[in-house]
């Protein structure tokens, strides 16, 4: 009887120790090992009893008179005021904040309706002098003491043709026809027919290293909703004049301003304006770019 209980002492003392071992698989099995045994090892009495597991009477209700204190005192805390506008919002009213913050000399750019980085400083800098939370959001607090401290704004401070005026004359290459005139040096875009301007707005270039071509062109093709493969990026308007380069809507310029640059493409940062001039332009219209 002894010959035949020493085999099973050994696979009890065997599974014994790879219970203290860990619960993650094992490399290879023991020779001779069955893996089903190891499930009864998970119903022992010991870890059942286990205090981390299942804590006793005692230990729960220690527990519960702990934690009283710490759920008052969450209880006690003020609510939280959702944001009115946070990074991200676009539209009329963030065009209206931008241009109140720029009455308090605290956003000196063009309002562009795009709540970015820029913005968020500007609030916070106007949340620190009022002595408000500094969120960089704009919860209803903040949004009533700024129209507390500030005039409306009328709608050419909301929606200025662009910070840069086009330039006084024209390149004579953008007075014949319907052109995308873009002027490197004013940093702007005029649309003209026959020498006419229609409408300018701010644009962005590319960087040293990426840099816009100069000279004439023509609208190769249009997309509405396209996104770049070569930089996985949104490129909303897109109006192909130069192999990749296109003049199109930037949400980082929106943002950023003139901190950042494009790629080699013609960057506006007006949604709207560049909205309804791409519904305006043609495939084969003319683009001249110059200095």
């Amino acid at each position: 009887m002894r010959t035949k209980r020493t085999p099973i002492a050994i696979v009890v003392a065997a599974l014994a120790a790879a219970a203290l071992v860990g619960c993650g698989p094992q490399d290879k099995p023991t020779s001779g090992a069955k893996p089903t045994p190891a499930a009864s090892t998970t119903a022992s009495p010991t870890d059942s009893a286990s205090p981390s597991d299942s804590p006793s009477p005692s230990a729960s209700s220690s527990t519960t008179a702990s934690a009283t204190p710490s759920a008052s005192a969450t209880t006690s805390k003020p609510p939280v005021v959702p944001a009115v506008m946070k990074q991200g919002s676009t539209g009329a009213q963030v065009r209206e904040l931008q241009a109140r913050l720029g009455q308090l000399n605290l956003f000196s750019r063009t309002p562009t309706g795009t709540y970015g980085s820029v913005t968020a400083n500007a609030v916070n800098d106007f949340q620190e002098r009022y002595g408000l939370p500094m969120t960089g959001s704009v919860s209803a607090q903040t949004w009533t003491k700024l129209r507390g401290v500030t005039k409306q704004p009328t709608h050419a401070a909301m929606y200025p043709p662009t910070t840069q005026p086009a330039s006084a004359k024209l390149d004579p290459r953008c007075m014949t026809g319907r052109v995308l005139c873009i002027s490197k040096t004013s940093r702007s875009l005029s649309w003209v027919i026959n020498g006419k301007v229609q409408t300018t707005m701010d644009v962005r270039f590319g960087s040293q290293y990426t840099p816009t071509r100069e000279g004439q062109f023509k609208v190769d093709f249009k997309s509405r909703d396209h996104v770049s493969t070569i930089y996985h990026t949104s490129m909303p308007y897109a109006m192909f004049f130069s192999g990749g380069q296109a003049v199109h809507y930037s949400s980082d310029f929106a943002a950023r301003g003139y901190a950042g640059a494009s790629h080699g493409c013609v960057n506006v940062r007006d949604k709207a304006a560049i909205a309804s001039l791409f519904d305006q332009v043609k495939a084969g219209d003319k683009v001249v770019v110059y200095w």
